[in-house]
């Protein structure tokens, strides 16, 4: 498998880890409707890390970004 496909399983498996507890939890509160949605997509999008592939002069190189660790951290 790639690194690039890596990146986007990796990316999709942590959105669906923050998204689908969210939206389970804000089931409990009073938002109705389609804003549970909403407000769990965009909760998930901020705390979810980041993957990204990205080509350097030693190879392919895959990478995460997370917002409560400072910096960029290598993966592979």
């Amino acid at each position: 498998m790639s690194k690039r496909t890596k990146s986007f399983v990796y990316n999709l498996l942590s959105f669906a880890a923050f998204f689908l507890p969210l939206q389970v939890v804000l089931t409990y509160t009073g938002i109705k409707g389609i804003w549970i949605l909403v407000v769990a997509f965009v909760i998930a999008t901020i705390l979810a890390p980041k993957f990204q592939a990205i080509r350097t002069k030693d190879g392919e190189k895959l990478f995460m970004k997370i917002i409560f660790v400072k910096g960029v951290k290598e993966i592979e």
